[in-house]
């Protein structure tokens, strides 16, 4: 392997390790924090017209309030299908239908559960890091068949060390997006 080839590897772990970083986002944008976000609908899909499609193309989901969520269906015989499949994504609130729109209370954390939440955010945050380590250990183990290959071990030396640099400044997003989803959830 040449030293282009090993940028070009490197280039190609960093966006792996955008990837998961951007599903960590993905994944704490759905953990509940007792304020209404519409981002705790984004998995539910609903069956319109035969086809399976995510709710916000099916509907118009806002936030009325700080703890109040509203779904507007772009076709009033959805709402029964839309409520059923909020019941059925078991998210621990009741959708409540109106005829109109479909409003969703969000109800007040307990301490307990808040606790519960940190956790689940610090195993998704290490979850995160657990798949950075896989592609820097992917990245390094092609480093060292380069160096046995004929790539001098000074160079091999430096692209280990950039790598790890990488992998460090990722692990630090990684560190900051859960810390601020811990200070959200703890926050009364």
């Amino acid at each position: 392997m040449t030293l282009e080839e090993i940028n070009d590897e490197i280039e190609i772990s960093k966006i792996e390790m955008e990837s998961s970083i951007d599903h960590l986002k993905h994944v704490l944008g759905k953990l509940q924090t007792g304020k209404a976000s519409t981002s705790i609908l984004s998995d539910i899909v609903v069956e319109y017209y035969g086809a399976p499609t995510p709710l916000n193309q099916a509907a118009t989901v806002t936030t009325a309030d700080a703890r109040t969520l509203t779904i507007k269906p772009y076709d009033k015989s959805l709402l029964p299908v839309i409520e059923r499949a909020i019941f059925e994504a078991n998210l621990g609130f009741t959708p409540q239908n109106d005829g109109e729109i479909i409003r969703i209370n969000i109800p007040p954390l307990t301490e307990e559960r808040r606790k519960e939440l940190v956790k689940k955010a610090k195993g998704d945050g290490e979850d995160a890091k657990v798949s950075l380590r896989n592609t820097r250990q992917k990245i390094m183990s092609e480093i060292k068949k380069a160096v046995k290959n004929g790539l001098s071990e000074d160079m091999g030396k430096r692209k280990e060390d950039e790598v790890q640099k990488i992998v460090n400044g990722f692990g630090d997003k990684v560190n900051a997006l859960v810390a601020a989803k811990e200070q959200d959830i703890m926050t009364i």
